[in-house]
């Protein structure tokens, strides 16, 4: 009966839905808008350069800012004429201008209308997102020295700030004088002032039987931003397009759209498409061999939209730019908001990625486990299901941490329910999981079913806590359970009631091992406006949905990763995956890059993504390995795998209408494949979890372009089909069926290490290298050391006292450094320094452990007897036999042991064997 009751109320929705509902099963263009068909783009894209007449007046600093007037030209002839008027006459239409500049070489620029002129309203600034103790970095400044027009604040020994004053203009550059970035020098600049409606003005904007009634009229802001000596610019997620950014106007890309920033839950969604998919970060960077990287962020959650603007658009125009400096213009347009940017100066592009990550948070550290191998599927069917494949995975010796469940576990979708019916024992069923050392992660979507018998429900209309429409109605619309209604997430009062609901009282089945999965939040709305909520909605605070589209899913995520912290009174590290993401998301969980489909195009892709994610900050993401929509051949599920073993977030996910795909399925011989794919990830872990704590620290991406570490070095820029992995693995997918061969570029002076067979590889060269399915190729760096564990287990919990494995890649000057970061893999205790973080350096024949964490005492001391049990020497002539490990003072052998512990043939490379160290440990290793 359930089930019939449950295909009857599927049905009804479909019926109610269908023609929006289309979208929803695969990518249906004219479901979506595109720049003519929103008029705010339309408007600003039809602006011809130097169009922007506004100047700056009354430059003065006051409260450690330096603050202006931005004003017509006209008006300030006016101003000088009629020196009786009133200033709320006089400044009809100013602005209000602000620079700020921080510490590290931050300047923020803010831009809004004079609230002393009685606006409409009080346009939206996004709160949340900047980090409290960015704000304390704030240099105040004292003076403006005034250089003809040209107002310079000086924002650290190597770089100025510039404001000029007509035309109006913004300048980061050099104390050599060659600029760096630039704010409306090409004269682009557009701010339109809210204002109250006339009679007879029709302000009402209609799309597919939808209207938005723009009840304060046209507010769109749109600036030029030029990067001056780059290459290529990179980052605003989220498209499926190259990490090197292609221009969408100029000679030859007349018809291309922008990139768009609109969180949209879009089905299947086509690769190499500026369109824009689940989330939104306005954040660019600019690289290039001469000056280095430089980066701008916007912080704005309204609809976005960018263009890059190819050499020659602006030909007709008579700017003249300083010479001698290449660059590359971008062009930002925004339904609404403020100005509120920030220039990053670098040099070096992890010296933008720590600026930007000061300003909007650097990655949580995630538990262990998180960074294993995750299973899912839409949908596990009930308790039998779920134990039958755990069970399938120890059969086939294949390790795995997390099983998760889709939106069918749930009671009539409701969330925080269970169907009693296929999950009658979710305590027991999770507690067989957690013997194992495994978790479980459910679903919670921010809608929530309109039935007055379900308890989220009525307590949430009961206090008023629905997003409004614009009539001042709780907004219905229609999603998985049918009609729905949207928790307001802005409102940090409900944000903490929404957290409360995962406390075990009010979340009845839950257990210390469950997880939490935010999905649908960007929102989706199956009969809305582009599959979306109305933009004239209404938020706490009077703010339209307009405002903060794109930082709905934000709050929801950080409501919910509060709630789990809640639950286990601030002793556990929440693990939260959302679908929607907003810069500052990083500080709450994972991404991952949504509803992908099984084609080698989507393989392909998903690396640009998941590089461009990390470069704006969010290092914790993943893509669907095999792909969400379609069934995967055998052989493009393999590759997928062994490219997904190196994603941060690494998740085996279907939709329910594929075949099951689990990964015993296709025949004895891709299983084995596949299990060595995931075995790589598990002996890896402890350099993807130091890899995961320098995010944290600094920001720094997991994955990274090769140009990140390999900054001066050309060949790098455009390239995208190969990563690294920190600073010492560099990966290259394969990309196409029945490859048999693939081109590989190892950047850089010198050598690489195959880390399969231990063959040295020249660097600075192009390799062409023959492929099998056995695996990608995948390189150690010659001057690098990586931890690994090297014993496979059920699980990384149980792996948790393995020795570790050191391996050691000589460069020509033989020496080689690297970094192991180890605590409990749960807690916040490594915020009070408990943890051990050391760096083995290896010169001289000589390998030295040394500590880099703080003393810690007592409780917040991390204590472990692991030892290392191998050290791994590649590049190591194999005439030496021994080693003297001191302060011991013990001997240690020195011989030919397998490079990876692995059934089959393995490579034999010098090892010394059980040199008896703790890694907690002081230590040196002398080869005799």
């Amino acid at each position: 009966m359930k089930y019939t009751h449950n295909l009857y109320l599927y049905l009804l929705v479909i019926l109610l839905v269908a023609p929006h509902l289309t979208t929803v099963f695969s990518w249906k263009k004219d479901e979506f808008r595109n720049c003519n068909q929103t008029p705010f783009c339309k408007r600003a894209r039809s602006r011809k350069p130097m169009s922007c007449n506004l100047i700056a007046t009354h430059v003065e600093v006051s409260d450690g800012d330096l603050k202006a007037f931005l004003v017509p030209k006209n008006q300030e002839n006016q101003e000088e004429d009629q020196e009786n008027q009133e200033k709320g006459e006089i400044h009809s239409k100013a602005l209000i201008l602000s620079l700020s500049v921080y510490s590290d070489g931050i300047l923020r620029l803010k831009i809004d209308e004079d609230p002393s002129l009685d606006p409409p309203k009080k346009r939206f600034e996004v709160p949340d997102v900047i980090e409290s103790g960015f704000l304390e970095k704030k240099l105040w400044l004292e003076s403006v020295e005034n250089k003809g027009g040209l107002n310079v604040v000086y924002l650290n020994g190597e770089y100025e700030a510039v404001l000029r004053s007509d035309p109006f203009e913004v300048l980061v550059r050099g104390k050599d004088g060659k600029s760096v970035m630039s704010l409306n020098s090409h004269g682009l600049f557009d701010f339109e002032q809210l204002r109250v409606k006339k009679e007879g003005e029709d302000w009402e904007e209609r799309w597919k039987g939808h209207t938005d009634r723009r009840p304060y009229g046209p507010q769109s802001i749109s600036f030029d931003v030029s990067f001056y000596d780059v290459s290529f610019v990179y980052g605003i997620p989220e498209h499926a397009t190259s990490l090197a950014l292609k221009p969408t106007r100029g000679p030859g890309v007349d018809d291309s759209e922008p990139y768009r920033l609109f969180n949209l839950d879009v089905f299947e969604y086509l690769h190499e498409s500026p369109f824009g998919l689940y989330g939104s970060i306005p954040f660019m960077l600019g690289h290039g061999k001469s000056r280095g990287t430089s980066g701008f962020f916007w912080l704005n959650a309204a609809e976005m939209q960018i263009d890059v603007l190819k050499d020659g658009w602006d030909a007709e125009s008579s700017i003249t730019l300083p010479s001698g400096q290449s660059r590359i213009d971008t062009f930002w347009m925004s339904e609404a908001g403020v100005v509120d940017a920030f220039f990053f100066v670098g040099p070096g592009p992890k010296d933008v990625i720590r600026q930007y990550t000061s300003v909007t948070g650097t990655s949580a550290l995630p538990q262990l486990f998180a960074t294993a191998y995750h299973q899912c599927r839409w949908n596990y069917r009930d308790e039998e299901d779920v134990q039958n494949v755990d069970s399938k995975f120890d059969e086939h010796d294949i390790p795995y941490d997390v099983l998760w469940l889709d939106i069918e576990h749930t009671d009539g979708k409701k969330y925080f329910t269970w169907d009693r019916a296929l999950f009658p024992n979710p305590e027991d069923m999770q507690k067989k999981l957690a013997a194992k050392g495994r978790k479980m992660v459910t679903i919670v979507d921010p809608h929530i079913k309109r039935d007055n018998s379900y308890h989220i429900h009525k307590e949430a209309t009961e206090k008023g806590y629905y997003v409004k429409d614009a009539n001042g109605n709780d907004y219905d619309g229609w999603c998985w359970p049918g009609s729905s209604s949207y928790i307001d997430m802005v409102n940090p009062e409900i944000r903490s009631w929404w957290g409360e609901k995962f406390s075990y009282q009010e979340y009845v089945g839950s257990t210390p091992s469950l997880y939490i999965w935010n999905d649908m939040n960007e929102p989706s709305v199956f009969n809305g406006p582009e599959i979306s909520m109305p933009r004239d909605a209404l938020h706490y605070g009077n703010v339209e949905h307009r405002e903060l589209h794109n930082a709905y899913g934000y709050y929801f995520h950080m409501a919910t990763a509060g709630g789990l912290v809640k639950r286990e009174s601030g002793n556990d590290r929440p693990f939260v995956l959302s679908r929607a993401f907003f810069p500052g998301t990083q500080k709450y969980g994972a991404v991952w890059t949504g509803d992908n489909t099984a084609e080698w195009e989507q393989l392909r892709v998903s690396v640009p993504m998941v590089l461009t994610l990390g470069l704006t900050g969010l290092a914790f993401s993943g893509a669907d390995v095999g792909g969400f929509f379609g069934n995967p051949e055998p052989e493009l599920l393999l590759r997928w795998y062994q490219v997904g073993a190196y994603y941060p977030f690494f998740r085996g996910h279907a939709h329910h209408d594929t075949k099951r795909r689990e990964p015993w399925l296709f025949g004895e011989r891709k299983t084995e494949l596949i299990r060595e794919a995931i075995h790589i990830r598990y002996m890896l872990l402890p350099y993807f979890y130091t890899l995961f704590r320098e995010a944290n620290v600094s920001g720094t991406p997991v994955v990274r372009p090769l140009w990140m570490e390999f900054p001066s070095d050309e060949g790098t820029f455009g390239t995208d089909e190969a990563f690294m992995v920190g600073n010492s693995i560099l990966v290259q997918g394969i990309y196409t069926e029945g490859a048999k061969q693939v081109s590989v570029y190892l950047p850089g002076e010198q050598s690489w290490y195959d880390m399969r067979t231990g063959t040295a590889y020249t660097g600075g060269v192009t390799h062409k290298l023959d492929v099998s399915e056995e695996a990608i190729p995948a390189f150690q760096r010659a001057g690098t050391i990586i931890p690994r564990k090297d014993r496979f287990r059920r699980s990384s919990k149980q792996m948790e006292n393995d020795p570790y494995t050191l391996v050691i890649a000589l460069n020509s000057s033989r020496e080689a450094e690297g970094e192991l970061y180890v605590d409990d893999g749960k807690s916040f205790a490594f915020q009070q320094g408990s943890y051990i973080h050391r760096r083995f350096v290896f010169s001289n024949g000589k390998l030295t452990s040394i500590n880099l964490a703080p003393a810690a005492t007592g409780k917040s001391q991390f204590v472990t007897d692991c030892t290392v049990e191998r050290i791994i020497l590649l590049g190591h002539s194999p005439a030496h036999k021994g080693a003297l490990v001191e302060p011991s003072n013990q001997k240690a052998d020195v011989e030919d042991g397998p490079l990876m512990l692995r059934p089959g043939r393995t490579p034999a490379v010098p090892t010394i064997r059980k040199p008896g160290v703790r890694i907690t440990d002081d230590w040196t290793i002398r080869i005799l």
